[in-house]
């Protein structure tokens, strides 16, 4: 016998001591979440519920592997017909045995993301005659139709809604998305997305299948409960629908995944679909120290829609949060790195420091700075800035104004014109290199008559772009910039990626750092040497000798780090503008600013620029976020490192 009472604390324990019914624990950051579930299993099992008859459903392998072998460890028993796993997981053990009831063979294959993108990109051929370069590729439409069916919303709602640029081409998309179910079940295959739909398929229009479920568990436990979707709720609710012994856990100030899908009324409404539920909290938190907890629990108060709570420390006292205003972008990303390595030379593992920001445009300079100084750092949501493709993309066009003779250049800024294939950009760069002059021969007439007819149009665009470039005064780089994106790539970007919008953001972000260059040419050898320098770190630098890590907020969920910076914590930044065109953008944004504040144990750094460069307008003042102003109502800002009790609001 497990002695609960010695294991848990007072507000676990009850939970898992809990009788039968539904109940919706509310789990705060760093509370035990995961511990309470396990105890909560080993408790029904020696209760005497059978393992075969629970159900617990998580959102990753780790998670689910994570709480059965704890499971297994406390009973001491074999725990494996126990029904633990993703919920993609559960669905497919469902389907495998009752496909046919769908009219799939029950030996269907699953197809992975390449597979999906090779079939819609075959649908789109079988559809689409007259493919524009405009018209969306395969990956952005295999992403709308994907969020389509996960939020159950129309295609024409979620075009409207999320992109009204595609909405041109929604006929079409709705014809492609059709023919792609179909070719799905003439092929026998399911993708990704089908195991949630066919599972909630097999349950609602077979009664005596979900009868047979429901019947069967006794007990179903969800796991991210905040982070679910419709499918995944209304799965839940038809297995939980006989016994009603429903318990989902779940932090509703963590719900931060609404661009994925995820429904943040499941967990405000779960108390009003199970009237009878019990409502649990989990507030005693070990991670954080009590100020820092004392911000998170000011952060969220703004909140109109959640469930209230207070998180409390068992930590002792530390060091307060930090507001650091600085002068300029520069002089936030020299605090930053400088603190940084002062932490290390305190005794702080480098792996122990992160820094967390809203958008990946936000970490540009701190890239920058912490390369410069020789920090090694990760990169966790994506890759380093100036190595993703939009980045590369445009520059590949200053590099050939540049120097001409740039092969690597030609060939990338060539490959993005429509139609020219690598084939056909290594012949026309054969060509251009034999020439004297290789950038006024590729805006000539015989550089079209090298391509194929079916190239053409697309080349002759670029080489308008070209024209234009050549002709910019002073090679002003933001010019540049707005000229490659108005000339026709941010078309390429809204066919090509479903955050088409926040690639634009990063360009014209990029527009901004580079006026500090006094040249094109700086700017681009800047680029090159810091890139080529992180290169060569990334191999020095050992598995275990550890880095800072630098993620973005929403690849930082569940994660924990004794010292956190936030940069950019300024109005418009954090809440990101453009978030608030949504209705329910700004409580998002403060639960995203909560769970960032909430990642750190020991120290946390407040930072953003009190003036920032703007093109066509210059220098300006930059307000802190709101969510700092919220905080207290006496708070001051200087350019001086101050504790947040003592901030004093300066409305100027």
């Amino acid at each position: 016998m497990i002695d609960y009472e010695k294991e848990l604390n007072a507000e676990q324990c009850r939970v898992v001591l809990e009788k039968d019914g539904p109940l919706l624990v509310i789990a705060g950051a760093g509370s035990g979440k995961t511990r309470t579930l396990t105890y909560r299993v080993a408790r029904l099992i020696e209760a005497g519920s059978p393992p075969e008859r629970i159900l617990l459903a998580t959102f990753t392998n780790k998670a689910s592997r994570s709480m059965m072998s704890r499971v297994a460890a406390l009973m001491e028993t074999d725990v494996s017909r126990l029904w633990g796993g993703t919920f993609h997981h559960l669905g497919l053990r469902v389907l495998r045995v009752h496909a046919k009831r769908l009219g799939y063979e029950n030996n269907f294959v699953i197809l992975d993301a390449d597979d999906t993108k090779q079939l819609v990109n075959r649908c789109i051929s079988e559809t689409v005659k007259n493919d524009g370069p405009k018209f969306p590729r395969g990956d952005v439409l295999r992403d709308v139709i994907s969020f389509s069916r996960n939020t159950d919303e129309t295609l024409t709602d979620i075009i409207e809604g999320r992109y009204p640029y595609l909405a041109p081409h929604l006929e079409a998309i709705t014809n492609i998305a059709q023919l792609y179910g179909q070719e799905k079940k003439r092929l026998n295959v399911m993708d990704f997305d089908d195991l949630l739909i066919n599972w909630r398929r097999l349950l609602v229009e077979h009664p005596e299948l979900r009868s047979s479920y429901a019947e069967r568990f006794l007990h179903v436990l969800v796991d991210e409960y905040q982070d679910t979707n419709v499918l995944q709720s209304d799965i839940t609710d038809l297995l939980a629908s006989h016994h009603r012994n429903i318990m989902v856990v779940g932090d509703d100030a963590q719900s931060i995944y609404a661009f994925r899908g995820a429904n943040y009324a499941n967990i405000m409404g779960f108390p009003e679909k199970y009237q009878e539920c019990k409502i649990y909290r989990l507030e005693v938190n070990y991670r954080s120290t009590p100020e820092i907890l004392n911000m998170a629990n000011l952060s969220i108060l703004n909140n109109e829609r959640q469930f209230k709570k207070s998180l409390r420390a068992i930590r002792p006292k530390g060091a307060l949060p930090a507001l650091v205003p600085l002068r300029n972008l520069q002089m936030q990303a020299n605090f930053v790195v400088l603190r940084i390595i002062e932490l290390i030379r305190e005794g702080y593992p480098i792996q122990e420091i992160a820094i967390l920001y809203r958008a990946h445009f936000h970490s540009m300079d701190l890239q920058m700075e912490m390369t410069r100084r020789g920090i090694p750092f990760t990169i966790r949501s994506g890759i380093r800035f100036f190595e993703q493709a939009h980045i590369k993309d445009v520059t590949a066009y200053m590099r050939i104004i540049v120097n001409p003779s740039d092969e690597m250049a030609w060939k990338r800024v060539l490959g993005l014109c429509h139609r020219v294939g690598r084939q056909t950009a290594e012949r026309l760069w054969h060509w251009l290199a034999a020439q004297k002059e290789p950038l006024s021969a590729a805006t000539g007439d015989d550089f079209l008559c090298k391509a194929s007819p079916s190239a053409r149009p697309g080349l002759a665009k670029c080489q308008e772009v070209i024209k234009e470039l050549a002709s910019i005064e002073n090679m002003d780089i933001g010019m540049i910039i707005e000229t490659i994106l108005t000339k026709g790539y941010d078309n390429y970007l809204q066919a090509t990626y479903t955050d088409a919008t926040q690639r634009g953001d990063d360009l014209y972000q990029l527009a901004v750092f580079a006026a500090k260059f006094a040249s094109l040419e700086d700017f681009l050898q800047e680029m090159a040497l810091l890139t080529n320098i992180g290169e060569e770190e990334e191999g020095d630098v050992k598995e275990n000798e550890g880095r800072v890590i630098m993620s973005t907020i929403h690849q930082a969920k569940g994660l924990e780090w004794s010292v956190v910076f936030i940069p950019w914590c300024a109005e418009g930044m954090i809440p990101l503008g453009r978030a608030l065109a949504d209705p329910e953008g700004e409580e998002e944004e403060r639960r995203l600013f909560y769970v960032a504040i909430t990642r750190a144990k020991d120290q946390l750094y407040l930072c953003y620029p009190t003036v920032d460069y703007r093109r066509g307008v210059g220098y300006v003042p930059v307000k802190p976020s709101r969510f700092i102003r919220e905080l207290t109502p006496t708070f001051s800002y200087s350019s001086r490192e101050r504790p947040y009790e003592n901030w004093q609001i300066d409305e100027e």
